[in-house]
């Protein structure tokens, strides 16, 4: 199974430029029964791995701008950090619950962003303007957002991109796909000396995601991209769901248990 989900996550990577920490996280949580901060560093390092073998195909490619690139990750480098940081001070005051809301929140709000974003086609603007400069600004929540739950990089990257510059689809995907591996690489470096690791199950998933990395970069350019990316964040809207309503049920039934037991016992 851990294989599996590996080899398939790697796949949507390579189709879509988007999936390492997003789909990662909550299909460890909710299927596989690991914690929050476990899972948020697992994904981390699952995404460098997969990516060490997306990003030199896409370099090949000529896909990856790096002047772009270079602006993004001013902002992005210095967020993943302050998110690690964030996340670890949840971890030590306890509030594993309202991590895995938090974790929750991000996934629906996202997916939700993604879906109404997928309805504008990926495609070039010859009439876009250039506006990389602001990209250093904008990564930073960005940024702070993966090292938090290790999701965003993909998605919204590729959103900044397509909002931002007047790059072709392929170059969004290769860019993008390059920012999530340098972001991913510094937070996963803060997350392993931070929070507790699996290291078996990390490389069951990484086993499978190279497999995945490798058939999805040969079969990435016969993929309807667009269709499966908006296919995607369904499945993620209703898995950041389903967080929300198992923190909220984490939550409810303690102080249902308080009310009862705080009422009268009567004699009949």
């Amino acid at each position: 199974m851990q294989y599996l989900i590996g080899f398939i996550i790697a796949l949507f990577i390579a189709f879509t430029g988007v999936g390492a920490g997003t789909v990662t996280v909550p299909v460890l949580v909710l299927f596989l029964g690991v914690p929050a901060p476990v899972a948020v560093g697992i994904g981390l390092m699952f995404a460098s791995a997969v990516k060490l073998i997306l990003v030199p195909a896409q370099i090949l490619r000529r896909n990856v701008v790096w002047r772009t690139l270079g602006f993004m990750l001013l902002g992005g480098a210095p967020g993943v950090i302050v998110g690690s940081l964030f996340l670890k001070h949840l971890v030590n005051v306890g509030s594993q619950n309202m991590l895995n809301a938090i974790l929750g929140l991000i996934l629906v709000s996202t997916a939700g962003w993604q879906i109404f974003f997928s309805f504008r086609p990926m495609r070039k603007n010859p009439d876009a303007r250039d506006r990389s400069s602001l990209l250093s600004w904008l990564m930073l929540p960005v940024g702070a957002e993966v090292g938090f739950s290790s999701a965003g990089a993909g998605a919204l990257g590729s959103a900044a991109l397509l909002s931002l510059t007047d790059l072709a689809p392929a170059q969004v995907v290769g860019t993008d796909i390059a920012f999530g591996f340098v972001v991913s690489l510094i937070g996963s470096g803060a997350h392993w000396f931070s929070h507790a690791s699996n290291p078996d199950l990390l490389i069951h998933l990484i086993e499978g995601g190279v497999a995945g990395a490798i058939v999805g970069t040969i079969l990435s350019t016969r993929i309807p991209r667009h269709q499966l990316r908006f296919a995607l964040w369904v499945w993620l809207l209703v898995l950041g769901g389903q967080l929300l309503f198992n923190s909220y049920e984490a939550w409810a039934t303690p102080h249902k248990l308080t009310v009862s037991q705080s009422q009268p016992f009567h004699r009949n």
